[in-house]
């Protein structure tokens, strides 16, 4: 899934399930001194997140010492939008060996968590993300096409994530959801304030299905999530004002009246089960 900076290079969909090692194309990539830019679909962070980040890391490199590869920001720091007062900064540390005295000392010096930014990092080796290929691809795929390489030598640049592990995780989690939106609605009985809460910590993973969702249909996810979410209502020919509930409710801070929130849940609901739907048809072309 390399890239240049105007194109998103796609796998192709594979005749037969390869083995996980082989998911990674050969070759070892060249060191970047500072900040490597690898993506079209990831938004540049703030200086004083770049600041921060590197400052937490550099302990941290010196504890995995001689096994450090490579350090990426990662996820929503990346993305339109992102408020370092609320939100973590995701970091992705690859090493060549993380063993428990590596990580032991990578223990001793994390900083601490009450400091803002928050750091919330993934410990990695190049072995392990070759052979997790096939179990996380959404994940992967959101990494690779959203990553800041900070330090190291960029092992990212060249995973390939076949397109099938992407169909078959991804409507597996669309249903899953669905399933806990519907127990939710009637669980909340004659509380739908409580349905605020159910939209409010779901946005962020539905924001993820939904840029697979895009990257199935052959598009390439905008950066902003609400341009994904109308991207993803005109492909699969939903309605996008319902299907914009969760965003729209984690991006506003007000309180909802009841009412209000149980007309923006069943909106979302109705849309979600119809976009479940629309994927049994989906084309992999």
């Amino acid at each position: 899934m390399a890239r240049s900076a105007g194109t998103v290079a796609r796998s192709r969909e594979p005749t037969s399930r390869p083995r996980s090692g082989d998911l990674t194309a050969p070759g070892v990539a060249p060191s970047v001194p500072v900040v490597s830019l690898k993506t079209v679909s990831r938004i540049e962070p703030a200086e004083e997140v770049l600041v921060a980040s590197r400052r937490w890391l550099s302990p941290m490199r010196a504890a995995i010492d001689r096994d450090f590869v490579a350090a990426y920001l990662t996820g929503s720091v990346l993305t339109q939008g992102f408020d370092p007062t609320r939100s973590e900064v995701n970091v992705l540390l690859v090493g060549r060996d993380l063993d428990v005295d590596t990580l032991d000392a990578a223990a001793r010096v994390l900083p601490d968590s009450k400091q803002r930014p928050r750091f919330a990092p993934l410990f990695m080796t190049e072995r392990q993300i070759q052979k997790s290929l096939d179990s996380f691809p959404i994940e992967w795929t959101e990494i690779h096409e959203r990553h800041l390489l900070i330090e190291g030598q960029d092992v990212l640049g060249n995973l390939q994530v076949p397109r099938t592990y992407l169909r078959l995780q991804c409507e597996h989690e669309l249903r899953a959801k669905l399933i806990l939106l519907r127990q939710s609605y009637v669980l909340s009985g004659a509380r739908p304030d409580r349905l605020e809460a159910v939209l409010r910590s779901s946005a962020s993973g539905f924001a993820t299905l939904f840029r697979t969702l895009l990257r199935l249909a052959g598009e390439t996810p905008p950066a902003d999530s609400a341009q994904v979410i109308e991207r993803v209502a005109a492909v699969h020919r939903v309605q996008a004002e319902g299907l914009l509930g969760a965003y729209l409710v984690r991006a506003d801070q007000r309180r909802y009246r009841g009412h209000e929130m149980l007309a923006i849940y069943r909106k979302f609901l109705i849309e979600i089960e119809r976009l479940v739907s629309a994927i049994d048809s989906m084309s992999l072309s």
